[in-house]
Parts: structure tokens; C-alpha cells; sequence
């Protein structure tokens, strides 16, 4: 007995689908999760945090994506001629900044689903 062709063809596409539709539906899952980071990473590329050293006279500003988008340094710190000391600075400033941007990166990314535990 042979059969027609449109009803091989379709045995033949339901057999694809049964057996290859969980692979793409993971490809799916792996996508949007690949969207849904791009999308965060835009979010928080919004976000700036500031940290400072040297009571104040050192600030450093990044954004989420931990870019940092200006260096503040109060000229008596440049005319103090304590090099050690105004790197020191900046490297607290820049610390200080981390940490607070990574702390709203982390309150994003849990009011966004992604269920990161508190800091």
C-alpha cells in the first residue's frame, strides 16, 4: 500500500516537531534571556553612583556598567605634592563608587526577577 505524498510529508513534520521542539525551545529561552540581559545592561548603563575619599576632595562617578564618567580632584590635593597619598585617594574614591553602583545593580536586577540575594 502505498501512501500519498501529503500524508508522508505530514508524519514526516510531525516527527520534527515532536522531537526537536524542546531543543527549540530552549534556543527560545536562551534568547530571551540573551534580550533580557541587554536589556538590563542598557538599564543600569542609566545609573551612576558616586564615591568620594579624602573627605570629599576626591570624587569618582560610574555608571552600571562600571564606566567611570569623571574624576574630581580638589586642586589643594594636586598642589600638595603627596603623590601616595592622591593615589591612594583615587583608588578609595573609585572602591567607594563599586560598591555603591553594584549595590543598585543588585537592587535592579532582584526587582527585575533575576533573584539575587540581599546585600
Amino acid at each position: 500500500m502505498q501512501f500519498p505524498n501529503y500524508l508522508l510529508l505530514i508524519t514526516y513534520y510531525q516527527l520534527l516537531i515532536t522531537n526537536y521542539y524542546p531543543m527549540f525551545s530552549k534556543l527560545k529561552q536562551f534568547k530571551d534571556l540573551r534580550d533580557q540581559a541587554k536589556q538590563m545592561q542598557n538599564l543600569l548603563a542609566q545609573e551612576n553612583a558616586e564615591g568620594s575619599a579624602e573627605w570629599g576632595k576626591v570624587k569618582v562617578k560610574i555608571n552600571g556598567n562600571q564606566e567611570i564618567l569623571s574624576v574630581q580632584i580638589e586642586p589643594e590635593l594636586l598642589s600638595a605634592n603627596d603623590k601616595e597619598k592622591l593615589e591612594i585617594a583615587i583608588k578609595d574614591a573609585t572602591n567607594d563608587a563599586i560598591k555603591k553602583v553594584q549595590r543598585i545593580m543588585a537592587e535592579k536586577m532582584r526587582s527585575a526577577g533575576f533573584g539575587l540575594p540581599e546585600i
